[in-house]
């Protein structure tokens, strides 16, 4: 049937789209607070732990288009609830990990099925909902997730210190079950495309491989067989376009980027604006432990300023993006980011606490700025038939973002400690490689405000 906007109870639906929006979130940061812990029972270095979050985000990466386009195909409910429960049985792995490769080979497969829970998530509410009450909708679930980021460093230190760091994922597999069950005894119809269209296994399977090596050889730089490996990623990158552009039924539509000036700047605005934010908890994470000597709780307290202050902000611009100009908003937002990114290039030993957290604090409100309107501006940019993708391009670019964003921080840090573990002796150059890494993510973020200007153009009522 063609269920593109099916009559369902809205109440219901907006509550398992928020809770899935929230607890996504928790598998990411809750576990960066993490990391020094599992680091010593599984005797890691820094390279090594920055691979337990890229593992999960290159995963993701690599399966959001496809199964954006599966969802739009054969039920974005129906994707949403199979990634949900590989999200569980991921999770359960990671818990009885034993040892540093099974926990990152783990994180792969629950990398997976968070795509296929995250892309559908955007596509279910915007099917469901009107144009009119879209930024408002999107605004909830984009708050939703920065309380999940707030409440992630807090619960991942409490449950870390108090319990274990293995207890993050025995409550990720809790959440992930009840997400799937509400889902499935609350929402009975589906959405997807009234065209049955046949799924692009070649153009997919080139795109994981190109973006496996263009990630993973950007990681390893400066190796000459790391420049060797990026260069194929973006050699595939090139053959993967020119293969899409010329399929009928293409696993990712070329011709969005090509015809759609909002869609295309607004995506390429958010990559840059995560790229030059992400790795922001990882970097701190480790700097307030090891440098600063706090605990992980502690640290989870302070990092927990970013995302409240995004939550606050980010259902406010939802509504305000149904009455202005998304692009402007969006745009201002990443200039307030460029200000608080650029206070972060000073860090040291010495830094009082009080000038982390209002760093943290203004990097949060221009975050919580931008967000709600730029996803607002691509989601109505496209008709309701491609909202699958675009919701998963969305979330594609978000993950791309993180990984170069870690990609980053993990290069420079090898740039200047190598394979060392952080210890004392090689804290003041582990410092030095922080302040060059928000110099960088500056100087980055000062690209997306362009990027976010020149996506300027009014969107399309679908």
């Amino acid at each position: 049937m063609n269920s593109e906007k099916p009559k369902v109870n809205s109440t219901i639906l907006l509550i398992i789209s928020v809770a899935a929006s929230f607890f996504n979130p928790l598998m990411g940061a809750a576990v960066n607070i993490a990391l020094p812990k599992i680091s010593v029972e599984f005797d890691m270095n820094a390279i090594a732990m920055s691979w337990i979050a890229m593992a999960f985000l290159l995963a993701s990466a690599i399966a959001l288009v496809p199964f954006g386009k599966i969802a739009d195909i054969y039920g974005r409910k129906k994707i949403f609830l199979i990634g949900n429960i590989v999200v569980a049985i991921a999770s359960l792995l990671c818990a009885i990990s034993t040892s540093g490769t099974f926990l990152i080979a783990a994180r792969v497969f629950q990398g997976i099925g968070s795509a296929m829970v995250y892309g559908t998530t955007m596509a279910i509410v915007t099917s469901a909902f009107p144009p009119h009450k879209r930024g408002r909708i999107i605004g909830i679930n984009v708050t939703a997730v920065y309380l999940g980021l707030s409440v992630a460093p807090l619960l991942g230190g409490y449950l870390t210190q108090s319990i274990g760091w293995r207890s993050i994922f025995y409550l990720m597999v809790v959440v992930a079950l009840l997400t799937a069950v509400m889902m499935y005894i609350f929402v009975k119809e589906d959405w997807k495309s009234p065209n049955k269209e046949k799924i692009d296994y070649k153009g997919s399977i080139i795109y994981a491989f190109a973006i496996t090596g263009l990630i993973y050889g950007f990681s390893k730089l400066p190796h000459l067989n790391a420049i060797i490996i990026a260069l194929v990623g973006v050699a595939l990158l090139i053959v993967f376009i020119k293969t899409e552009l010329k399929l009928p039924n293409p696993i990712m539509n070329i011709n969005l980027f090509r015809n759609n000036r909002t869609f295309a700047y607004s995506n390429l605005a958010a990559m840059i604006n995560y790229a030059a934010t992400f790795a922001i908890a990882f970097v701190l994470s480790l700097f307030l432990q090891y440098v600063k000597g706090f605990s992980p709780r502690s640290a989870g307290m302070i990092l927990i300023t970013q995302p409240i202050v995004m939550a606050l902000f980010a259902s406010v611009s939802g509504r305000l993006s149904d009455q202005y100009d998304p692009r402007v908003l969006a745009s201002i937002g990443m200039s307030i980011v460029v200000v608080g990114l650029a206070f972060l290039v000073f860090l040291s030993a010495s830094t009082p606490l009080l000038y982390i957290i209002i760093s943290l604090v203004i990097v949060g409100i221009g975050f919580g700025i931008f967000s709600s309107p730029n996803t607002n501006a691509i989601m109505s940019s496209v008709e309701n038939t491609h909202l699958g993708i675009a919701s998963a391009t969305v979330a594609t670019m978000r993950t791309t973002g993180q990984m170069f964003s870690m990609g980053i921080a993990a290069l420079i840090i090898h740039t200047f400690i190598g394979e060392a573990k952080i210890v004392q002796q090689n804290l003041g150059l582990f410092v030095s490689s922080i302040q060059i890494i928000f110099v960088v993510f500056t100087v980055l973020c000062a690209f997306g405000v362009l990027a976010s200007l020149a996506g300027r153009k009014k969107a399309i009522e679908v």
